[in-house]
């Protein structure tokens, strides 16, 4: 099978049940480290519902994304300037922005705006340009990454996208909870040098936080504009009191990862 990053060789990496009924091979790109699964024919099946049963982490992605790209755009970018969110499911995303005062409009052709429903991408006029165009969770999604990622780039020379990389020496699908078989909807697995490689097809620079968040853009910044910032020593300090009057407290801690995997498992008829 031929990657669909650079359209060269790929080796057999393993074989998994996905949506616990097809026995699906998963490849690798001998240039890239890609990963991506056969031709996907049970993408239907899939998406039958849109949004996973295992998507428990919906609400705090968004409300962390949104904090990240306010700053992103404030920092970098037009803060006053016209926003597409592509890919953005129920529009909660959008919502989230405009509140911020960030003037976004969301498209997904398979799934309800419910949030955002007056600030879709269809009342808007054909051949409409934004500053930026955000997808996030939909990189893993894409059966064939360059056409979609070129469609997105229509809309916007500013690409800022989630995904989240592969950690180091995959070799089974143990390996990495991101290959979410039992959904069947992830299709796609990306690493920097994969990323890079696509950046580099494109014509655009890339830039990433190094874990789940990145760029594709025609402008050339002199410094990183997704490297974390440091905390300076009165904000670790304050953080870290924070953290301990929630403890006092009793603070519980999240159950969203144990509701994930209690999900997983009810899935997997093991619950």
């Amino acid at each position: 099978m031929q990657s669909k990053i650079t359209g060269g060789a790929t080796s057999l990496l393993f074989t998994a049940k996905v949506l616990n009924k097809y026995d699906v091979k998963f490849y690798r790109c001998a240039d890239t480290g890609f990963i991506q699964t056969e031709e996907p024919y049970w993408l239907a099946d899939a998406y039958s519902s849109a949004i996973t049963k295992l998507d428990v982490g919906m609400v705090y992605r968004n409300l962390q994304l949104a904090e990240r790209t306010g700053d992103l755009l404030l920092s970098s970018f037009n803060k006053s300037a016209r926003f597409l969110d592509y890919a953005g499911g129920y529009g909660l995303f959008t919502r989230l922005m405009r509140d911020k005062g960030f003037n976004f409009y969301h498209t997904d052709p398979y799934c309800q705006n419910i949030f955002a429903e007056y600030f879709d991408l269809n009342t808007l006029s054909a051949g409409q340009r934004f500053e930026m165009v955000t997808a996030f969770e939909v990189f893993e999604h894409l059966a064939n990454p360059l056409e979609d990622i070129k469609r997105m780039l229509g809309f916007s020379y500013n690409l800022l996208f989630s995904t989240e990389l592969q950690p180091e020496n995959v070799q089974k699908l143990d390996d990495w909870h991101y290959f979410s078989t039992e959904t069947g909807q992830h299709v796609a697995f990306y690493n920097q040098a994969s990323l890079k490689a696509i950046a580099d097809q494109l014509g655009y620079n890339f830039y990433t936080d190094g874990k789940f968040l990145h760029l594709f853009t025609q402008t050339n910044f002199s410094s990183n504009p997704l490297a974390p910032a440091k905390d300076g020593f009165l904000l670790k300090k304050a953080k870290k009191y924070v953290r301990k009057a929630g403890k006092k407290l009793g603070q519980p801690e999240s159950l969203m990862m144990t509701d994930w995997q209690f999900i997983k498992d009810k899935l997997n008829g093991e619950g």
